[in-house]
Parts: C-alpha cells; sequence; structure tokens
C-alpha cells in the first residue's frame, strides 16, 4: 500500500465536524447520564470520503504488523473494517451479535485461520466493551490479536482492551453528570435532554 499523510488528532477532530458527526447539546445517552456533547458516528460513515481518508490513518499505523485480517463488529465496525482491510490488501471479517446478546459470533461460514493476524476496529468507545468481546472472540477462533485500532476513545482514561496495542486516532475527553446531576446551564443553553439518534 501507498503510505498515506499522517493525520493529527486535530484533523480528525475536524473531519468530525466537517462530517456532522461531532454534536453539540443536552444530551440524554444511552446510560443515562446527560452530556454536553456527542458522536454519531453514522453521519461520519455516510462520508466515504472522509471514513476512507481516517481508515487510511488506522491502515498507516498498521501496515508494517502482517495483518492478514481487519476484524470489525456490526454495524459501524463493517464499514471500517472493509476499508482498512482495504488499504491494507488483506480481507476483512465482520463479528455479529451472538444469539444470547452477550457478545459476538462469527457466522456465515466465517473462520479464521491458525494464528492468522487480526486487527480488530471499532468506530467511538466509551469502555472498550465491545471491541474486547472481538478480541476474545478473535483469540476463541485461532485468530492471534495484532492490536485494536479505534475512531475515538471517550473513555475519559478507563479503557480496558486487552490487546498487544491499542490505537486511538482522537481521545476526547467527554464530561458527563448523572440524572438529576446535571447543570443547569445545560438546560438554559440548549434546551430538554433528548436521546440521539431519535430526534433531529
Amino acid at each position: 500500500m501507498e503510505t498515506p499523510q499522517i493525520l493529527s488528532p486535530n484533523e480528525v477532530e475536524a473531519a468530525l465536524r466537517e462530517s456532522g458527526a461531532l454534536l453539540e447539546g443536552h444530551f440524554l445517552l444511552a446510560s443515562g447520564r446527560h452530556s454536553q456533547f456527542y458522536i454519531e458516528k453514522f453521519r461520519l460513515l455516510e462520508q466515504p470520503r472522509l471514513t476512507s481518508r481516517l481508515c487510511a490513518e488506522i491502515a498507516r499505523r498498521f501496515q508494517n504488523d502482517g495483518i492478514e485480517c481487519v476484524v470489525g463488529p456490526v454495524t459501524g465496525g463493517i464499514i471500517l473494517a472493509f476499508e482498512v482491510a482495504r488499504q491494507l490488501g488483506v480481507r476483512a471479517v465482520y463479528a455479529e451479535r451472538a444469539d444470547d446478546g452477550t457478545g459476538f459470533a462469527l457466522r456465515r461460514g466465517v473462520e479464521l485461520k491458525d494464528g492468522e493476524k487480526c486487527l480488530v476496529v471499532e468506530d467511538i468507545v466509551t469502555t472498550g466493551g465491545s471491541a474486547q468481546k472481538v478480541v476474545e472472540l478473535v483469540r476463541e477462533n485461532g485468530g492471534e490479536v495484532v492490536g485494536a485500532a479505534l475512531l475515538v476513545d471517550r473513555s475519559n482514561g478507563a479503557l480496558q482492551i486487552d490487546a498487544p496495542r491499542v490505537e486511538s486516532l482522537l481521545e476526547m475527553r467527554v464530561e458527563s453528570w448523572a440524572a438529576g446531576e446535571e447543570p443547569a446551564w445545560l438546560d438554559e443553553k440548549y434546551g430538554a435532554a433528548r436521546k440521539p439518534g431519535t430526534t433531529k
């Protein structure tokens, strides 16, 4: 692959803003906490040019690691895994939700070769729980996890992914508050809280 231009964290954040993915307002997160910022990954993923540019940075960071397969969880991870794999010249595999809903599974006849060197990719990470489950899936199926690559780490230092290398294109420290503890200025500045993805 051609060596792509190095992207700085500021350029990654600019791509999120350009795509409209980095939203500011009063948001009620899935966790029940309130936040001033939210990243709507699908606003980025609907922009192939920007998504490809960010995936090129992931590919650049792992281009000398002998990656043979890129693994991403559904749904957003499918697009990232495909594009990173395309740029590395390897295959992509998609981890789908297991029937019990607690982890991931390989389906549709997909298999990993014994010792196959895999890169796990994920989009926006708060705790790293989903990425960790994909790491475990790769190992359970005989693959070797070389690393994990994230578009955005918003864990505020709490990220837990058991991989030899974890690379984040952007680390965002995003403050959030428990219900009833959010500051008054959130309502004053942005109005009542809204759930991202359910309203415009």
